[in-house]
């Protein structure tokens, strides 16, 4: 079970904004990963994240792929999906609309060649 702090120790104020914090970016990815079988949410000048694409590519597996700044952008938006998620690094890879992990864990997954 995931250590969350429940909310009846969030001042209600605070609870709002955690509530409101980017939910259209946390919101693209639920609507993508309940779309396409295979999800990587990364960011530009990730090598990780590039590895990830390439492994799919090269199987001959389609994703769909959302991207969301780099090292010096779009931080906050980056957070909001890891928060949701609770992975903490990207690509988050997500399968049938469930989270796989990570690169490492997406060549662990093994998916077949399409």
């Amino acid at each position: 079970m995931r250590n969350i702090m429940s909310e009846n120790r969030i001042d209600s104020n605070a609870l709002k904004a955690i509530e409101g914090f980017h939910t259209d970016i946390v919101a693209e990815v639920e609507k993508a990963i309940g779309s396409h079988e295979w999800v990587i949410v990364g960011m530009k000048q990730n090598p990780v994240v590039t590895k990830a694409r390439k492994y799919l590519f090269d199987k001959g597996i389609p994703f769909h792929y959302i991207e969301h700044g780099s090292y010096f952008s779009k931080w906050k938006q980056r957070l909001a999906i890891k928060l949701w998620s609770g992975w903490p690094t990207f690509p988050q890879v997500f399968h049938k609309g469930k989270l796989i992990g990570g690169f490492a864990d997406l060549k662990k997954y093994n998916p077949p060649a399409h």
